[in-house]
């Protein structure tokens, strides 16, 4: 299927023949030299080689295929004609992609706009009128754009399909299908993938010529996250996970994170539950409005925000310079999706710390997490209170130490030299700072820590087949009130898709797409949150229903064992 032909890898940005201008930005972003996957691509797209490449987020592929589009755009005109479209799976790597165009395109004449739902697309066709050189777009706007007759590809050069693995999962083949029938037959075409099951391989033999293939490996970006990316794990039980984490944050005073959960219900609800902590704690997830999640991004951004809990929404695309931590509170549902998390820290050349709450039914997925990145997670034992309390002592002793060597600490102690001379009258002047020591100590510090540490000495055991102890249960969803989980026996390695599975319950059992509130499709089933007083229909009405042509069972999920 792939021919190879030979391109001599770049070394250097200026050795690649890009433009001055292309070159200026670069240096002016402090770029010093390709990454492996920019080295690897940047001299066939710049030659418009239609192109297969494989990397994981975090590796640099957004410059890789952006800066080829942007050094073959043509001298700008008065009437400009759209020639380059980029496709995304979601809002947020719209936006993200959308500036890296402006950053690196900041010395050209060249317009750029990004497209996506959730927005009012008023706005966005008003933009389109203006004239634009490249449109960045999910496939559902740009499809709607297109059959308003608002998104003319007929003169598109380059096609690039991002993250088309996750376009895939999230059901958009048929939109990217149709959208790619509107664009010249000869263009350029180009895939990035972060993997290569067999759907993206009959995609790209429908769509790409004679592509080059570049593959970044995975095992050298789980190497390279493992150098960068301290990789911690704490085995904890599910009931006992809300007392583990706040002690775990109160031990790693992270700087800045993401805390990933399952679903919406156990965002919000976990969100909350930090608030009432002290934390400056955001939700992010695809319950929001683009306004919401727009706002949320803005904070995080603007570092007024410590902690950002989210769903798999968040996992791909964000790019948050001052991140320190990733914390998996949920384990995610593939190994790739791992890294996926876990590269939202130790990116262009930072540390980071990813740290994973592993329940005891989850050890088959620590172990192939392990065999991923080649190495054990260091497991650790959640913090007694002896531990945070010395953290919490070490923190004052800094916050300390940093005012005393501060250029304008004279200022700021002279100021409390009266206090202390009145203060040196009756009481020895060790005692004093010991309880100037003790104040300062009780305000940084925070709420009491919870729970007791025998709860953490042994996690408990997986409960045995027939018990009746509950893994999950019915939660309350801010917007539809109670939801039960629904079990479905099919999943990703049967081809099942979150859009299969709202078609199927909005399709046989009634429901609307807005009655359900989560999805998570695991390689073998999967599982959907549904309103609970309506979960036991749902049931009766799927029996005997075929999901991708195949039978399959669906159930209250009663705390079933993971199957990865």
């Amino acid at each position: 299927m792939y021919r190879y032909r030979l391109y001599v890898p770049a070394t250097d940005f200026a050795d690649t023949g890009l433009r001055p201008e292309l070159l200026s930005a670069l240096s002016e972003l402090g770029y010093e030299e390709p990454t492996d996957i920019q080295a690897e691509t940047l001299p066939p797209l710049m030659a418009g080689r239609d192109m297969l490449g494989q990397a994981a987020t975090g590796t640099g592929k957004t410059a890789a295929f952006a800066l080829p589009m942007l050094h073959n755009l043509g001298r700008a005109s008065k009437r400009r004609v759209l020639t380059g479209l980029v496709l995304v799976p979601t809002r947020e790597l719209a936006l993200q992609v959308g500036e890296a165009f402006v950053r690196y395109g900041k010395h050209l004449d060249a317009r750029f706009v990004t497209v996506y739902g959730g927005a009012p697309v008023r706005q966005q066709i008003e933009a389109l009128k203006r004239g634009v050189d490249i449109v960045v777009a999910t496939p559902g706007r740009a499809l709607d754009l297109i059959e308003r007759g608002s998104l003319n590809l007929s003169q598109v050069r380059t096609v690039v399909l991002d993250e088309a693995d996750e376009m895939l999962d999230m059901g958009f083949i048929d939109e990217i299908e149709a959208i790619l029938k509107h664009t010249p037959d000869d263009r350029q075409t180009v895939l990035f993938s972060a993997t290569l099951p067999a759907r993206i391989g009959a995609l790209a033999r429908r769509h790409l010529t004679d592509p080059l293939r570049i593959t970044v490996a995975r095992s050298g970006d789980a190497d390279a996250l493992a150098k960068r990316v301290r990789q911690i794990g704490y085995q904890v039980s599910r009931a006992h996970k809300p007392v583990a984490l706040v002690r775990i944050l109160d031990a790693h005073d992270p700087t800045s994170g993401i805390i990933f959960c399952r679903t919406r219900g156990g965002v919000d609800g976990l969100t909350d539950r930090l608030t009432a902590r002290g934390y400056q704690a955001e939700a992010l997830h695809g319950g929001l409005t683009q306004d919401q999640r727009d706002r949320v991004m803005g904070r995080l951004r603007a570092n007024t925000t410590e902690l950002l809990v989210a769903t798999d929404v968040a996992a791909r695309g964000l790019d948050v310079e001052h991140l320190t931590h990733v914390i998996n509170y949920d384990l995610p549902a593939s190994t790739e999706s791992y890294v996926h998390r876990i590269g939202r820290v130790g990116r262009a050349g930072r540390d980071g710390v990813a740290i994973s709450l592993v329940e005891p039914r989850e050890r088959r997925m620590q172990t192939d997490i392990e065999r991923l990145i080649g190495r054990p997670l260091e497991m650790e034992q959640v913090p007694t209170l002896a531990t945070i309390e010395q953290a919490r002592l070490q923190r004052t002793r800094d916050e300390i130490d940093q005012l005393l060597n501060a250029d304008d600490s004279r200022t700021q102690l002279n100021a409390m030299k009266g206090i202390l001379s009145d203060l040196d009258v009756d009481h020895d002047i060790t005692d004093v700072a010991l309880a100037a020591l003790t104040i300062v100590h009780r305000q940084l510090a925070g709420p009491d820590v919870e729970g007791n540490d025998e709860q953490f000495v042994a996690v408990e055991r997986p409960a045995k087949s027939g018990s009746t102890k509950r893994d999950r249960g019915p939660s309350s969803h801010k917007k539809g009130g109670p939801v039960a989980v629904l079990f479905i026996s099919s999943g990703r390695r049967a081809g099942v898709t979150p859009a299969d599975l709202v078609g199927a319950l909005t399709g046989e059992a009634g429901l609307r797409g807005k009655d359900i509130s989560d999805i998570t499709v695991h390689d073998r089933y999967s599982l959907v949150e549904v309103p609970s007083d309506r979960a036991k229909a749902v049931v009766t009405a799927m029996r005997g229903t075929s999901i991708r042509g195949r039978k399959a069972t669906i159930r209250l999920d009663r705390g079933h064992r993971a199957r990865m």
